[in-house]
């Protein structure tokens, strides 16, 4: 549609609160004012046109020629007030309450090869129109202006655009009716528009014909019958639109409405409406909840001074009826729990009886069989004895021939060995003979040779090595010098040696302490171990160290204060990884709590932050050593210097003072909750923990809470001295030091020892000649005139003398026996004779036996008969008596039971009848409320007996016991007692103030479901308003964004400055567009008013407005009326009207070649 602009020099109006003033100024000086009614506008509303409140507000209805009246009332742009749109979303969004389909809106179209717009002006033709017979002219597709004196019919054809394209005559300001436009003096005339079509389309003709004598108009469309509607369609389908306003004159809240309206995103309106009301109706509710909260809270406070009374009132009332209802469930549940107990007593006796009575009958067959087995055992048994005693007999008999035969068959063996012995001996002593002869031969040849040798004196020999050994001392002296400082060094290296595997063996104890805490710690936290050894494994990961847990990190030289050093840890604490930068701390989650690297479902706790400063000590040295204190806790820890920050920082280690003797507490509180010292802090006391803390509210009074410290586990006993394991290693290099220095000592002792016995073997060599390949070539005739060989050759020579005479004096004494031994054959015939004898007794020894044999062979197969039938019977009779006995146990253990269970059965069936006799005195006295609720107690609960009853027969689930009182009777009696204990501490309360305490709580029960619902209602309106900025805002500033650097750009253009800016406000409404203008130089940027600056001043400003505003129209084209208001500029400036005016237009022509088609009426000379 044609955006008609009526540009003014009048000041900018004020704006009432729902409606916008526009007035329209005609050549003939008439002025008519109407309200324009604002409705909410959305995507399907701008479809439809804006339109102005005057045609909503009730034009007499117009029939079109087909006697449609309200069809033709569409097609002049009215609408009824039933078919105003309602929001419908949080966007501002709106749909139509009537039946029309709405009508999809496009945006502006691209330009044809022929410059033209799709819905451009191309042709404008009228006939009869006001003060024109007939005309026709074309349109360019840019910029287009009607110049002429007053009254040439200029704002007529503004109106012909309008009316022709199905405009209602309201938007004009001019008449009414349609029939006022026809040319007086004439019946009819007709409007005629052509407009472009889309690329590849023909153009649209829209004719409409208006008669002198008629309301009535009809339409042409391309030359065939149209209805409004269809020419409103084209409208919308070629995204004309009406947007009629005089910019001049609005307020600047009034311009950002009409420039959302104008350009832009087409639901900047629709969300600004939104914002508005919704900004509207929340403050009003938010005035109302707070209102009604504000009431709340003083029934409230009314109800909480006598609430204590109505609690205590209705806590009387509630024990009274709950002590008379558990005096009458206790006597019920005794009396359930005995019959319960004599039921089961009942099954269990009878069918302890009948299984009594099972048993002794099953067990009597039994019986009567093994008595039987009995008798027939002990015949049998009879029997087997008399043939085991006579076969006994029979064999000892056999055994006797037999160890006789043997005996003798050992003889023959004897016999037969010493025949073979006696051949062998001859064979053997006639050997001998022959050896001895020729051994005797030689011994005397070598006799002989041994008298014949001449040997030296002994006496003499001795002398010489005598001489010898004289000579030889020196040297002996200094070897054995030199071996007893060899000794005294070896005795030393051994002695530091043994000292160095010592300490090697205690500093491998004290290495130990880390694997003692290891194992510690996997048996006490799997998770955490397997985490140390991940991170011993992967250390290349990290970028700084990363401290492994307290517990192994951790160690307190002092033993004496290492509980009080562990109970500044927690459990988790002890067990937390410490981290000195994000970087590794985020590594280390990632693989072990995020990836999981330890397995599924495990994780370790991790610990980082950032430096910052800490907060001092609570007390000075001096203050702590005045009250007796030993130091702070951080002082008795070793640790690497960078958990030293984790220790302070996050367990306060360096404010936490701890005394082994004991302190005064009052004293110690008084300084540690002292207000700047930070309020409050630790300290330990002997075997006392103090956590003093400061009250925030009130007089801030200190308070102090205690508990005992516990024995420490995770670092006792592992802790590790470092002074001695420094003293350790200084030893162990020490002892180093020494073992060389030895060993150099020892290679000298060696050299000067080997000198020495290079000299001894000299002497060696004289006394014996054993090493003979040591001695030197030079002293070889020492070797030959050794002595101890010349002395040991005489011994040698001798002896072998002795032993050779012994020889052969021994040789012959023995070939004299061998040849006087006597003859074999005699011994040979001897023994003979013996073999026979033996012999013929072997052979009646074995007749003999043989006779034996024969006769027991009978018996014992006889014998062998009974011994089988005897062991049958007695396995029958073992296996029938281990039944019997089993029988026996069993019928003896089922009677025992039976008797226990029957005594018990019948004291219970006496307790069973007292019981319920005494429940049913008690249920005749109690009546009323208490009768019900306890049928009502009693009622449930025998339904979820039998429920449970059947429950465990079928093997079903058990049912829910929720809202059934299964107590036991001890929680009843127990509950009885308390319940009495309880009324006794309870005082009477007047029930008047329950009644008016109730009477209010209802009211403040209504009254907050009311504030809940109002501000879930708040919630939602505050959520419709987010929502609603975050599209409307962005989306508005992006358009006057773009529309203040063109109004900038022109006005630089002609010298000048300008600039547009939002005005933002907390109430929507009154949020607003600032146009900010300079004309002068010496002047600065100033807002544009009806007071700072002159009526050209502002119609020059409100024209380059609507230029630039026009670029970001939708419209396809846009029109100005009443454009010559500029030429009122002031005199003053004489070079503003012609030379800044001709700048301005042409920069406007320039611009509107990429922009949509312009048309302007104004005054000029008539063309």
């Amino acid at each position: 549609m044609p955006r008609v602009n009526y540009p003014s020099a009048a000041g900018p109006s004020k704006n009432s609160n729902d409606q916008v003033r526009v007035k329209t100024k005609r050549d003939k000086g008439k002025q008519k004012a109407r309200a324009i009614e604002q409705e909410n506008e959305d995507e399907d509303a701008d479809a439809d046109a804006d339109i102005d409140a005057e045609g909503e507000a009730g034009e007499d209805a117009e029939s079109d020629e087909d006697g449609d009246a309200e069809g033709e009332e569409d097609e002049e742009g009215g609408s009824t007030r039933g078919a105003k749109r309602s929001r419908v979303n949080d966007e501002g969004d709106s749909r139509s309450q009537g039946h029309k389909k709405p009508i999809e809106r496009i945006k502006t179209l691209p330009r044809d090869d022929d410059g033209y717009i799709p819905g451009s002006i191309v042709r404008i033709q009228l006939k009869n129109f006001v003060t024109y017979d007939f005309v026709e002219f074309s349109v360019g597709p840019y910029l287009n202006m009607i110049l002429g004196p007053n009254g040439t019919g200029k704002s007529s054809i503004a109106c012909s655009i309008c009316l022709g394209l199905n405009f209602p005559p309201s938007i004009l300001g001019r008449a009414s009716e349609l029939n006022s436009f026809v040319k007086i003096g004439k019946q009819e005339g007709h409007i005629e528009i052509e407009l472009k079509g889309r690329k590849g389309k023909g153009n649209l003709v829209i004719r409409r014909k208006l008669s002198a004598t008629s309301k009535q108009s009809s339409f042409t469309l391309n030359g065939v019958g149209a209805s409004g509607k269809e020419i409103n369609a084209k409208m919308a389908e070629l995204n004309v639109q009406d947007k009629v306003s005089e910019f001049a004159q609005m307020s600047p809240q009034q311009l950002l409405r009409e420039t959302q309206r104008a350009a832009g995103d087409e639901r900047l309106t629709a969300w600004h409406d939104t914002l508005i009301s919704a900004g509207k109706d929340l403050r009003i509710l938010l005035q109302t909840i707070q209102d009604e909260t504000n009431q709340l809270k003083q029934m409230q406070e009314r109800n909480d001074l006598i609430e204590r009374d109505v609690q205590r009132y209705k806590e009387r009332k509630n024990i009274e009826a709950m002590i008379a209802l558990l005096q009458v469930l206790i006597p019920v549940e005794h009396y359930r729990i005995v019959r319960a107990r004599y039921m089961d007593l009942k099954v269990i006796q009878r069918k302890l009886h009948e299984k009594v009575k099972k048993l002794k009958a099953k067990n009597e067959p039994a019986h009567a069989l093994l008595k039987k087995f009995e008798i027939e055992h002990k015949e049998y048994e009879k029997t087997r004895d008399d043939f085991r005693k006579n076969g006994k007999a029979k064999f000892n008999k056999m055994r006797a021939k037999m160890a006789a035969s043997d005996k003798l068959e050992t003889d023959v063996e004897e016999v037969t060995s010493k025949l073979d012995q006696i051949k062998k001996e001859e064979k053997d002593r006639l050997k001998r003979i022959s050896a001895l002869e020729a051994e005797i031969e030689k011994t005397k040849i070598i006799l002989n040779k041994l008298l014949e040798v001449k040997l030296e004196k002994v006496e003499d020999l001795t002398a010489e090595a005598r001489q010898i050994h004289l000579e030889r001392q020196d040297v002996e002296a200094r070897k054995l010098q030199v071996e007893d400082k060899i000794k005294v060094n070896i005795d030393n290296k051994a002695k530091s040696n043994s000292n160095l595997n010592l300490a090697h063996h205690d500093l491998r104890k004290l290495d130990d302490v880390d694997n003692v805490k290891m194992q510690n710690l996997q048996r006490y936290d799997k998770n955490c171990f397997d985490a140390v050894l991940w991170l011993r494994n992967h250390k290349h990961l990290f970028k700084m160290e990363v401290f492994e847990p307290a517990v192994l990190s951790v160690t307190v030289p002092n033993r004496s204060f290492v509980n009080a050093v562990e109970a500044g840890f927690s459990s988790i604490q002890m067990r937390t990884f410490i981290f000195q930068c994000q970087e590794d701390s985020h590594t280390f989650n990632t693989h072990i709590n995020d990836k999981e690297a330890l397995g599924k479902g495990r994780s370790v706790a991790t610990w980082f932050r950032p430096d910052s400063s800490l907060p001092l000590p609570p007390m000075s040295q001096e203050e702590m050593a005045e009250l007796g204190f030993d130091g702070y806790l951080i002082d008795y820890v070793e640790c690497p210097q960078g958990m030293r920050w984790w220790l302070q920082r996050e367990l306060n280690f360096h404010r936490t003072a701890v005394s082994l003797k004991g302190v005064d507490t009052t004293e110690a509180m008084e300084l540690v909750a002292r207000p700047e010292t930070g309020g409050g802090a630790s300290f330990i006391s002997k075997t006392t923990m103090n956590i003093v803390s400061r009250s925030q509210y009130g007089q801030r009074l200190a308070a102090n809470m205690t508990r005992q410290i516990k024995p420490a586990r995770s670092l006792a006993n592992v802790t590790v001295d470092p002074q001695e394991k420094q003293s350790i290693d200084d030893r162990i290099t020490e002892l180093n030091n020494e073992i060389m220095n030895y060993n150099g000592e020892r290679e000298t002792l060696d050299a000067e020892l080997k000198t020495v016995l290079d000299e001894d073997k000299v002497f060696v060599g004289r006394l014996v000649c054993d090493h003979i390949q040591s001695i030197p070539s030079s002293t070889e005739w020492l070797v030959q005139e050794a002595v101890k060989n010349r002395r040991e050759k005489v011994a040698q020579v001798q002896n072998n003398k002795v032993k050779v005479e012994s020889k052969l004096e021994r040789n012959q004494g023995q070939l004299e026996s061998l040849q006087n031994q006597p003859s074999a054959e005699g011994k040979r015939a001897q023994l003979k004779q013996q073999l026979l004898s033996i012999n013929k007794k072997r052979i009646q020894i074995a007749k003999e036996y043989t006779s034996l044999a024969r006769s027991i062979i009978g018996e014992q197969s006889e014998a062998t008969c009974m011994g089988i039938r005897f062991l049958q019977i007695g396995a029958n009779k073992t296996a029938l008596q281990e039944l019997c006995n089993k029988k026996d146990e069993k019928y003896n253990t089922a009677l025992a039971e039976f008797d226990k269970v029957d005594d018990e059965f019948r004291d219970y069936k006496n307790r069973s009848k007292i019981a319920l006799k005494e429940s049913r005195d008690l249920m005749e006295v109690i009546e009323g409320e208490l009768r019900e609720k306890y049928n009502e107690i009693e009622a449930k609960r025998t339904q979820y007996d039998r429920n449970l009853k059947e429950a465990e027969a079928n093997g079903t689930t058990p049912p829910s016991s929720e809202g059934v009182d299964v107590r036991s009777l001890e929680e009843l009696q127990a509950e009885l007692f308390t319940q009495q204990a309880n009324l006794e501490l309870n005082l009477n309360t007047n029930p008047g103030v329950v009644e008016q305490y109730e009477k209010r709580k209802h009211d403040i029960e209504v009254l907050e479901k009311t504030i809940e619902r109002k501000q879930a209602e708040a919630e939602r309106i505050e959520k419709s308003i987010k929502t609603a900025k975050e599209k409307w805002q962005p989306a508005l500033e992006k358009l006057v964004a773009s529309i203040g650097e063109k109004f900038s750009a022109s006005f630089d253009r002609i010298g000048c400055a300008g600039e547009v800016r939002i005005s933002q406000n907390e109430d929507y409404e009154k949020w607003a567009i600032d146009i900010l203008v300079k004309f002068r130089d010496t002047e600065k940027l100033q807002l544009l008013t009806g007071q700072r600056q002159s009526g050209g001043e502002r119609s020059l400003t409100t024209i380059l407005y609507l230029l630039s505003l026009t670029e970001e129209a939708r419209a396809p084209f846009s029109l100005v009326d009443e454009i010559n208001q500029v030429r009122e500029v002031p005199s003053r400036f004489p070079l503003f009207r012609k030379e800044r005016m001709e700048a301005c237009l042409d920069l406007t022509s320039r611009r509107l070649t990429d922009c949509i088609t312009f048309l302007f009426t104004g005054y000029g000379p008539a063309r």
